[in-house]
């Protein structure tokens, strides 16, 4: 069977491409190169059935013929973090939102057999119930969540409507490696692992005392394997750890000193799915432990040797328009 992978040179795009490819599948890994880095590719180049396409889902016309011939569709392409999402609105629509019409709409003309779309947990908002369901209510805080609910809404639609069989994978705070090293303050593990490299202080957000719920990379590549072999259409799954841990306990797995920051507006206190549905749908469970996720973290170190190195100035000064936007008495 032969899968497109949009978005495949990125993160978690390029861990679902080395799962698929293990597996015996071809795979066309597509990316348009923005966020993504052929680095995270390289060891797959040369293998039997791997191919790389540069294209942008933005351009419906040049995309399409690179469906052609694929069984399933991995659909994980877009733009992501909170503070450009604020500053760049439109481009968020236009890649999270217009690209996913995009890609549903190639999907259907070359008879995609399975599509699964890469949906984002921060569209929750600030939820009522831990750990939460499914059915909680879309309550996105910014732009990002909001573009990745609607690319969702999408999906589900063309799922019902146009008996396109797509799932949804609502993401828990995936880390792990080849998580980015570059771009927007937001990722929590790339700033303490570049901090620690340099002696720093680790900057903790609020008090510490926040969770979230930590989701290891080759986890959610397994959960997307397990929901395109499935049998599931216009259905959302949530992906997540099992279980939620407090920024101060990773930083103690991490080891160093501490500084705390401002804690920041339209950010939830707790993150923590519940993974009931996708357990007994799709017969599916993490496997690795939050304490041996951080350990493969501090054993690759070395690859946020050049990642920004933010300290509590500069996160101020990145994080502004946050505050000035999502700040406000509503």
């Amino acid at each position: 069977m032969k899968v497109l992978v949009t978005g495949a040179a990125g993160f978690i795009g390029s861990h679902i491409t080395g799962l698929l490819l293990a597996q015996g599948f071809e795979v066309i890994a597509l990316d348009d190169l923005s966020t993504g880095s052929l680095r995270n590719l390289e060891s797959y180049h040369g293998l039997p059935g791997f191919r790389f396409v540069q294209a942008d889902i933005r351009e419906r016309a040049s995309l399409s013929p690179h469906f052609a011939g694929a069984d399933w569709v991995m659909h994980l392409a877009g733009r992501s973090d909170i503070v450009p999402s604020i500053e760049q609105p439109t481009d968020y629509f236009d890649v999270n939102v217009s690209g996913t019409l995009n890609v549903l709409q190639a999907a259907r003309e070359h008879g995609i057999k399975r599509l699964v779309y890469a949906a984002s947990s921060s569209s929750y908002g600030i939820p009522d119930a831990y750990p939460t369901p499914e059915t909680a209510p879309i309550r996105p805080e910014y732009p990002y969540a909001l573009t990745k609910a609607m690319g969702e809404e999408l999906v589900l639609h063309w799922a019902k409507v146009y008996q396109l069989p797509a799932v949804s994978l609502r993401l828990f705070n995936v880390y792990g490696p080849r998580s980015r090293t570059s771009g927007a303050y937001g990722a929590v593990f790339g700033v303490f692992l570049a901090q620690h490299l340099k002696g720093l202080p680790l900057t903790i957000v609020g008090d510490g005392e926040q969770t979230r719920d930590f989701t290891f990379v080759t986890d959610v590549a397994r959960a997307f394997l397990a929901a395109a072999r499935s049998d599931a259409s216009a259905e959302v799954f949530n992906v997540g750890s099992g279980n939620h841990y407090s920024v101060n306990y990773l930083v103690e797995l991490i080891g160093g000193e501490r500084c705390y920051i401002p804690k920041r507006p339209g950010e939830p206190d707790c993150t923590f799915a519940d993974t009931t549905r996708i357990r007994s749908r799709l017969d599916w469970a993490p496997q690795v432990s939050f304490e041996e996720g951080v350990a493969v973290m501090k054993q690759c170190m070395k690859d946020w040797t050049d990642a920004p190195v933010w300290t509590p100035e500069r996160i101020a000064d990145a994080t502004r328009v946050w505050f000035d936007h999502l700040g406000q008495p509503q």
